[in-house]
């Protein structure tokens, strides 16, 4: 076995099953969520720090692409293949397994599969007609275009207006050619191994009652831990709601009640919401993936 990946929407016990193979198998862990790539983004997160802290190997060598940039930074699916790749042939060489754990699919589909956009050309026209429309106009635009492909991006792309406009560019071209955007997979480390060698795990709830259900409670869970307080943190030590990190759903609903645009409840049942949807997004991406082995958890 040369790879493990685990994947899976929150609460469903990723991050404790990645341990438990590293041990196993004498592996390490590589993380793809992208909202824990960033530093300070602890408590909204989820952060499995409690877990982690109990892991037998020594941690600074053995987990990946965790608390990896500040708030304030861009980083994109491009930022995380590129350093991921040299990790990951790393542990390979090292004759140890890349156990890969998270639940941002777009990193994991951008890491492990050739797309065959990169190439697409910049539409300078179309980017200058797009340019300076508000994201909601632009995420209608994209629909209307390729559904699919906009129930493909996770919250951040859906609501950075660069990346939706670099979609609707993609989703243009091959619409002018009557199709669709491919979605065809080519493993990315055909180099290394063939796919018969990676184990795809998904853990999955029964049913979307279940879903909800494990969102309210680790909602909860996150504002007893003092998910407030760790925004309040974070906006005193300079950090703004239109940074890249603190785009994070949570981290934007809180900052909208603590600025009085928003009651505390009425951030707790619009964080809640927006989990809810983007589980379901990832979900119906992750489903597309025929290499995934479904676990009912």
């Amino acid at each position: 076995m040369k790879i493990i990946v685990i994947t899976g929407p929150s609460a469903t016990g990723k991050t404790g099953l990645a341990l438990q193979y590293a041990e196993k198998y004498n592996g390490e862990l590589v993380n793809f969520d992208s909202r824990q790539i960033y530093k300070k983004l602890d408590i909204i997160t989820g952060k499995d720090k409690g877990i982690i802290s109990n892991f037998k190997f020594q941690i600074s060598n053995s987990i990946w692409l965790y608390d990896l940039v500040d708030p304030k930074e861009y980083f994109s699916s491009f930022d995380y293949v590129k350093q991921a790749i040299t990790i990951i042939k790393d542990i390979i060489v090292r004759k140890k397994v890349p156990i890969l754990v998270g639940g941002t699919y777009l990193y994991l589909y951008h890491l492990l599969y050739k797309i065959e956009t990169e190439n697409i050309p910049p539409n300078n026209d179309l980017r200058e007609k797009l340019n300076g429309k508000v994201v909601s106009i632009l995420q209608q635009k994209l629909k209307k275009i390729d559904q699919k492909l906009f129930e493909s991006l996770n919250e951040s792309d859906i609501q950075n207006p660069q990346r939706l406009i670099r979609k609707i560019e993609i989703a243009s071209f091959y619409k002018k050619k009557g199709a669709k955007v491919p979605v065809k997979m080519k493993f990315l480390f055909s180099d290394f191994f063939k796919d018969k060698d990676i184990e795809f795990i998904g853990l999955a709830f029964k049913n979307r009652g279940d879903i909800l259900k494990a969102i309210k409670i680790r909602v909860d869970k996150r504002l007893k831990e003092g998910a407030i307080d760790e925004v309040k943190k974070l906006l005193d030590e300079g950090y703004g709601e239109h940074d890249p990190g603190m785009k994070t759903i949570g981290y934007q609903q809180i900052i909208q009640y603590l600025i009085g645009e928003m009651t505390k409840q009425q951030a707790i049942d619009e964080w809640t919401r927006k989990e809810f949807q983007y589980t379901k997004r990832q979900l119906t991406f992750m489903k597309k993936d025929p290499h995934i082995s479904w676990r009912v958890i």
